[in-house]
C-alpha cells in the first residue's frame, strides 16, 4: 500500500516538472528575439507599459526591482524610442498605490509628466496586458520589466491579439532574485490555466485614448 502510494505520487511530480517545464519552453519561444537589453537596437513603439511593483520589499528597504524598472524607463524615453508611458500597477488602498509611485520617480527624473499615463487596476500581468489593448485602445506596446516578466507579458499579449515587445531591465542574479524566479515558473502555469478558461481583468471601466 505504502509502495503503491510513494508510487502515484511520484508520477505526479513527474508530471508537475513535465507541466511546469512546458509552460516555460512555450513562453521562452514565443517571447525569442522579442525582449531587448540595448535601446539602439529595440525597434520604436509609441507607447511604453511599465509593470508595477512595489519600491519597497518586506523589510522595509528600496525593491531592486522597482529601482531598475525606473532606470530602464528612463533610459527609454530618453533614446527616443517610446513616446508615451503607460504604468500600470497595484492601487489596492489609499496606502498602496504602485503607479503614483512610479509615476512620482519619473517625473523627478525629467520625464514630461504629460507623457505619462496611469491604469490602477494592473493588479496581475494579465490585467495590465489586457486592460492596455481594451481600455486604452493599444494594437502595439513596449513592455519595461526584467526578461523573466516581460516573457510571460509578451505571452500574454499574444493571446489577446497585442503586438508586444519587451525592454529589459537590469534583474537580479539566481541567488539575489530565487524566490522571485522560483515563483515565476508557476506564474507561467498560471498563465495558461488563465488562458484555458479565459480569465478576465478584475475591472474594465471607460475607454481612455493615449495622445
Amino acid at each position: 500500500m505504502l509502495q503503491r502510494l510513494f508510487k502515484i505520487l511520484g508520477t505526479l511530480v513527474l508530471v508537475l516538472i513535465l507541466v511546469i517545464v512546458t509552460c516555460n519552453l512555450v513562453i521562452k519561444n514565443t517571447a525569442k528575439g522579442k525582449t531587448f537589453y540595448d535601446t539602439s537596437k529595440i525597434p520604436k513603439n509609441r507607447v511604453g507599459l511599465v509593470l508595477g511593483t512595489s519600491n519597497r520589499i518586506t523589510d522595509g528597504s528600496s525593491n531592486p526591482y522597482y529601482m531598475y524598472r525606473i532606470e530602464a524607463t528612463i533610459a527609454l524615453y530618453n533614446a527616443g524610442k517610446i513616446e508615451f508611458i503607460l504604468v500600470s500597477g497595484d492601487n489596492g488602498s489609499i496606502y498602496y498605490n504602485e503607479p503614483n509611485t512610479i509615476k512620482k520617480d519619473l517625473v523627478n527624473a525629467g520625464i514630461p509628466e504629460k507623457v505619462i499615463f496611469l491604469d490602477y487596476a494592473g493588479f496581475r500581468t494579465l490585467d495590465s496586458m489586457v486592460r492596455a489593448k481594451f481600455i486604452f485602445g493599444l494594437d502595439k506596446v513596449t513592455v519595461i520589466s526584467q526578461e523573466f516578466h516581460n516573457e510571460r507579458a509578451i505571452y500574454i499579449a499574444k493571446q489577446k491579439g497585442l503586438d508586444a515587445i519587451g525592454f529589459n531591465a537590469q534583474d537580479l542574479s539566481t541567488t539575489q532574485g530565487f524566490k522571485v524566479q522560483l515563483r515565476e515558473y508557476f506564474a507561467r502555469v498560471k498563465v495558461f490555466i488563465d488562458v484555458l478558461f479565459n480569465t478576465q481583468p478584475k475591472f474594465y471601466g471607460a475607454k481612455i485614448e493615449i495622445k
